[in-house]
């Protein structure tokens, strides 16, 4: 269940990674703008992966976004929550790997997966909340077509105070 984009292919993620999501996951850089966790061990992190997740399904897909020229695991994208009622799913995204910030990674990671929330899951729509002052992030969605929905005040906080997220979603003929 593999996805290629341009520079990153999307691949179902396993033990192997655990180590990889538990250094992400404890790094301040990496989690600045995800909703606060609390600290896991490695071998809590390697159970999750090898015994506890749900393997993937139409509902939920995790997948490791790897850099196709060099193999390197630098992040995971997640659709959840899809219905195929309504043909709609969450996408969560984070690169882990600091140094491949901002090369065009991230941005092909979400297309790549919204196109394999379309094509092979058939969702007509994917959905999304970020933080207002991501900018970075607000950024991407919009290139490749999300649109701002609302706002969620006060729903997210950091440094001491309360900020708000936007709700952005992008319908199957929307990608760009």
């Amino acid at each position: 269940m593999n996805a290629r984009g341009e520079t990153v292919e999307l691949r179902a993620m396993g033990t192997p990674d655990a180590e990889a999501l538990w250094r992400w996951n404890h790094d301040p850089d990496v989690m600045r703008w995800m909703g606060e966790g609390y600290p896991q061990s490695p071998a809590r992190v390697h159970r999750w992966l090898a015994e506890e997740r749900p393997r993937n399904d139409f509902g939920d897909v995790l997948l490791g976004v790897e850099v196709i020229a060099d193999g390197t695991l630098i992040g995971l994208v997640r659709l959840h929550g899809a219905e195929p009622e309504t043909g709609c799913a969450d996408l969560d995204i984070y690169l882990g790997e600091k140094e491949y910030w901002g090369k065009g990674h991230g941005t092909d990671a979400v297309r790549t997966a919204c196109r394999f929330g379309f094509d092979k899951m058939r969702l007509h729509r994917i959905q999304l909340t970020v933080a207002t002052e991501n900018a970075p992030a607000v950024h991407l969605y919009r290139k490749v077509g999300f649109v701002e929905e609302g706002r969620l005040r006060h729903t997210f906080r950091r440094d001491g105070r309360w900020g708000d997220k936007f709700v952005m979603g992008l319908l199957a003929g929307e990608l760009t």
